[in-house]
């Protein structure tokens, strides 16, 4: 009986915790002030959906990596705002400029990695130098649609870094838009990820592949044309990866 009213228990909380997650991050969509953009991408992007699928709890310390402009910030950042915490790094400026001042938002942590971030003059991809989080213990680390902006190096250096900095048990969360496996580059794929590729990669860099989600599966992107094309944007398949720190 005692083990059956510990289960019951546990359970009990699991959906307290996983109902309030839900309330947040609806509260978070809702929120006024909004931009109508964002509001519009809701549909496509699934926010909900996807930060359940990581795990996310609303005391998590949790870093976002190239927030660009904060579409996934104002969502993450009301969230932890009472009981966690969220950082940002690696292209900010945007964050920095128009989101961190805001009512709200002053909780953000944003971490000073943007000199450590560039593209060469002529170059397609971005380049990452040697550089530091600066913070350790986190609970998870997520970026969305961010990791084929690198090389293979950049892309490398981004996995360590995130690996050093979670904590035991950590979650490492990644969503991109997926190329065929295998294919070679070419001007329509510049911005796609072979999904095995990735998976190789973050587990080089000593996470355990957890599992994948078809969340954002589309079944008539048909992986040929540039995702920015009028005719793809907002419609493309991406794959949702979830890792782990041993």
């Amino acid at each position: 009986m005692k083990t059956l009213i510990a289960v019951l228990l546990m359970l009990a909380s699991t959906i307290a915790a996983t109902g309030e997650i839900d309330a947040k991050v609806d509260a978070a969509l809702s929120a006024d002030g909004r931009p109508e953009a964002d509001v519009f991408r809701d549909p496509d992007r699934k926010p909900l959906e996807t930060l359940k699928f990581f795990g996310l709890e609303d005391d998590m310390r949790v870093l976002e990596l190239l927030p660009g402009g904060g579409w996934y910030t104002r969502v993450l950042a009301p969230v932890l705002a009472d009981n966690g915490q969220l950082y940002v790094a690696l292209g900010t400026d945007t964050v920095n400029r128009t989101i961190a001042p805001l009512p709200g938002f002053e909780k953000i942590e944003i971490i000073d990695t943007n000199e450590n971030m560039r593209r060469p003059d002529g170059a397609r991809l971005y380049v990452l130098d040697d550089f530091d989080f600066g913070v350790r213990d986190l609970d998870m680390v997520l970026t969305f649609r961010n990791v084929h902006n690198f090389g293979e190096a950049g892309r490398l250096l981004m996995h360590r870094e995130s690996f050093e900095a979670l904590r035991s048990g950590g979650a490492y969360g990644i969503v991109d838009h997926t190329r065929r496996h295998m294919e070679p580059d070419n001007n329509e794929n510049r911005r796609r990820m072979d999904p095995l590729l990735v998976i190789r990669e973050v587990q080089a860099a000593g996470f355990e592949f957890v599992n994948y989600s078809d969340i954002h599966f589309r079944a008539d992107d048909e992986l040929e044309y540039e995702v920015g094309r009028r005719s793809v944007s907002g419609n493309t398949d991406r794959f949702t990866l979830l890792f782990r720190k041993p």
